[in-house]
């Protein structure tokens, strides 16, 4: 049945993005440019996470929305956990900006899917240059940013296997100091039931844990993506325990010694009152 189920959902983005590409390209023909665009596709990346739900029984829980900045003029970041495809489509149909994407220029040959995005107020770059792809980065970042448009990366680089953490490499923390925007972590657990590179999907609940954004100004790229990779780590154990078993068990080995040792402070306590 999980097989069905995917093929269908599978099929159905298949068939669904040939009609939302050709509106993007003809749009883009005729002059349509920057959020009308967006609208489109973020449509169709809407329709592909609702058929999700309806198809394969896969839904989202989204916490810590209050956490985005809420200002009209204010830029963000978005540094996320990147485990599946599902978070690649979920964060466009959530945000209240539209989002750019810095992705790798090889994308833009996929059919019908990279010749959306190419027409789209996204960042492409060539991995094998890397001072001139991050330049580009931050010279169209700043572009971005200041039309009201969230940059997103995914800092590990890559869809990372349930329970492993990747390199976290430090262009999305460059970009902000460079920009003065916030970064904002955000932990996803979607390889829970979309595994990494995987046809079958699972029905279940991928939980999107949004944290506060933290200040760039004055800090140093590593130090700053020290702090978002720690907190996504720890979200990530916290919102998924089972794909973390060793930390799990240090956990409860800790909080066991812990309350041992508050039992025998009480105890030593006793005869000296």
């Amino acid at each position: 049945m999980a097989f069905i189920r995917s093929l269908l959902h599978f099929l159905w983005m298949g068939i669904t993005v040939v009609p939302y590409t050709l509106a993007i390209m003809l749009g883009s023909l005729f002059g349509m440019r920057g959020r009308p665009l967006y609208r489109i596709a973020r449509a169709w990346l809407s329709l592909c996470i609702s058929s999700a739900r309806v198809i394969l029984g896969v839904r989202a829980n989204v916490m810590g929305m209050e956490n985005l900045p809420q200002g009209e003029n204010d830029g963000a970041v978005l540094l996320v956990k990147h485990q599946s495809t599902y978070e690649t489509f979920l964060m466009p149909s959530i945000m209240p900006r539209p989002l750019a994407y810095v992705f790798k220029k090889e994308l833009l040959h996929v059919p019908f899917f990279g010749w959306s995005i190419g027409r789209l107020d996204m960042i492409h770059i060539d991995r094998n240059q890397r001072t001139q792809a991050f330049n580009k980065v931050v010279q169209q970042g700043k572009k971005l940013l200041d039309k009201g448009i969230w940059i997103i990366m995914f800092p590990e680089g890559t869809r990372i296997e349930r329970g492993q953490k990747g390199n976290y490499k430090t262009g999305g923390t460059r970009l902000a100091i460079d920009t003065g925007a916030p970064v904002v972590p955000i932990a996803v657990t979607s390889a829970k039931v979309w595994p990494r590179k995987a046809f079958i999907k699972r029905p279940g609940v991928v939980d999107v844990s949004i944290g506060k954004p933290i200040p760039s100004a004055g800090r140093q790229p590593e130090e700053l993506m020290r702090e978002v990779e720690a907190w996504i780590e720890a979200e990530m154990r916290r919102l998924d325990p089972e794909a973390y078993p060793a930390a799990s068990t240090a956990a409860t080995a800790a909080t066991g010694a812990a309350s041992a040792a508050s039992a025998t402070g009480a105890t030593t306590q006793t005869p000296g009152k």
